[in-house]
C-alpha cells in the first residue's frame, strides 16, 4: 500500500475533514494521526492522554469498512506515531 492509498484509507474514516495535501500524501497523513493522538482538535482542558485518543483511533479503524490491509497498515501507523510522541516526551 502506498501513500496516497493510505491517505485515502484515513479519508474514509474521517469523511469531514479536508486533508489537503502540502507536501506528500504520507508526510499529510502522518501529521494529521499526530494531530488525533495529541488531540489538538479538542479544547485543552477537555483533552485525552495519547494512549486514549489511540485506543480510541484503533477501536474506530477496526470497527469501519475498509479491507483488512488499509486497517493493519493504519494501525501500524498509528503506532509508529505514538511511540515517536513517547520519544519526545
Amino acid at each position: 500500500m502506498d501513500a496516497k492509498e493510505l491517505l485515502d484509507a484515513y479519508r474514509q474514516l474521517w469523511s469531514n475533514r479536508a486533508l489537503l495535501v502540502e507536501k506528500d500524501e504520507y508526510e499529510t497523513v502522518r501529521a494529521s494521526v499526530e494531530k488525533e493522538l495529541k488531540d489538538e482538535m479538542t479544547h485543552p482542558r477537555l483533552r485525552k492522554s495519547s494512549y486514549e485518543k489511540f485506543h480510541m483511533a484503533v477501536k474506530r479503524i477496526i470497527s469501519s469498512a475498509l479491507n483488512d490491509d488499509q486497517k493493519v497498515k493504519l494501525i501500524d501507523l498509528h503506532s509508529n506515531v505514538l511511540e515517536s510522541l513517547e520519544k519526545q516526551s
